[in-house]
């Protein structure tokens, strides 16, 4: 795709200073140019970088869009596209699906509006229910949005005893407790030990599971920048967390424990483990993630002193009548988590990834 968004003819000095926008879709050769974009963007995420599109095709099948815009010869904006048909979730086009962040990232407002248009025309051609943006701040005011989701994100202190310190006592006891029952932390290059703890975790709060050629694909991809650290005791599994580096950020994105984590506290101390980690490492921030309001990893979030700030999911809608609702907190999902967590994992574990991949 290639199209030019030029200024329109008026006498104005904006009209005449306006400098024409050109919009691609990134190919292979592209993708070193998109992510120096991403990097040096101060607005762009780590969800924005090119490697999501490999990911997305080759884990799920999804088609993928990846728009880019240029101006005298330099990207000024990106804006990632992932479509997802299903016949139980419905149809749409989303910047990410499977993101906690995403939408359009420009320098310039010509260069924001010409992606949103080729964004909008997509979504008319696909015939999808809607379009959708996973913003960190509202830039569409005239779209539908919703309540539901949130980020926490934290300032990490420069000293390994400010950072422990800046837990709130009861957190913080919970967090000593881990460390009293001796567990250790340790780093991995595969993700056997991280999948064993991640799925154990998920089929215990009834939802599917993503498959192992997916977080493969993650480690693959992002190399260095996608860490796997596992919590053990006496060389047991106790938990696990793969993490994204981005800038001067931390993000743990997918984690869980195995039965024992409770007892020992093993996910409190894995998420102390990977701030002390990153303290040593320089990095500034530690970024929750995101979670639904009214849940126990909202309340859980909470309690490590982090403030929920609201995030901007933005919906155009095309063929559908209303915002699509599909999340654990859907009471017509209610059944389903619970025969879900009455699963034998094996089987669960075979049949999630066909269902999940459709989620978004």
């Amino acid at each position: 795709m290639n199209t030019n968004m030029e200024a329109p003819s008026d006498h104005s000095n904006a009209a005449c200073n306006r400098v024409p926008v050109e919009i691609h879709l990134m190919q292979p050769k592209d993708m070193d140019r998109w992510d120096g974009f991403v990097q040096n963007c101060s607005k762009a995420s780590f969800f924005h970088r090119a490697g999501w599109q490999t990911v997305i095709e080759q884990a799920f099948g999804h088609k993928t869009w990846f728009y880019y815009a240029v101006a005298e010869g330099q990207i000024v904006g990106i804006l990632p596209l992932a479509e997802i048909k299903s016949i139980l979730f419905g149809h749409s086009l989303s910047s990410l699906p499977f993101c906690v962040y995403g939408g359009v990232v420009a320098t310039t407002e010509d260069a924001k509006n010409a992606l949103n248009q080729a964004a909008i025309a997509l979504a008319e051609t696909l015939h999808v229910g809607h379009l959708e943006y996973r913003h960190i701040q509202a830039q569409n005011p005239t779209w539908l949005s919703k309540e539901l989701y949130v980020t926490f994100r934290k300032r990490i202190e420069t000293e390994e005893e400010a950072n422990m310190l800046a837990i709130p006592r009861k957190q913080r006891a919970m967090v000593r407790k881990g460390i009293k029952f001796g567990l250790s932390s340790e780093l991995d290059q595969d993700i056997n030990r991280f999948f064993h703890a991640y799925s154990s975790s998920v089929h215990r709060l009834g939802t599917p599971v993503f498959s192992k050629k997916f977080f493969r694909l993650l480690k693959e991809t992002f190399a260095d920048d996608c860490e796997i650290m596992t919590i053990v005791k006496d060389d047991r599994t106790i938990a696990s967390v793969m993490s994204f580096y981005f800038k001067d950020e931390v993000l743990p994105y997918y984690g869980g424990g195995t039965a024992e984590a409770r007892e020992l506290a093993g996910n409190d101390f894995m998420y102390w483990e990977l701030m002390r980690r990153a303290c040593a490492r320089g990095i500034k921030v530690f970024d929750f993630g995101r979670s639904k309001l009214g849940t126990g990893a909202f309340d859980f979030k909470k309690n490590w002193g982090f403030e929920p700030e609201p995030l901007h999911y933005e919906y155009r809608l095309q063929l559908s009548k209303a915002i699509p609702e599909n999340n654990p907190l859907n009471p017509k999902y209610q059944l389903f988590i619970k025969l879900w967590q009455r699963m034998p994992i094996t089987f669960a574990n075979l049949i999630g990834p066909h269902i999940v991949k459709n989620l978004g």
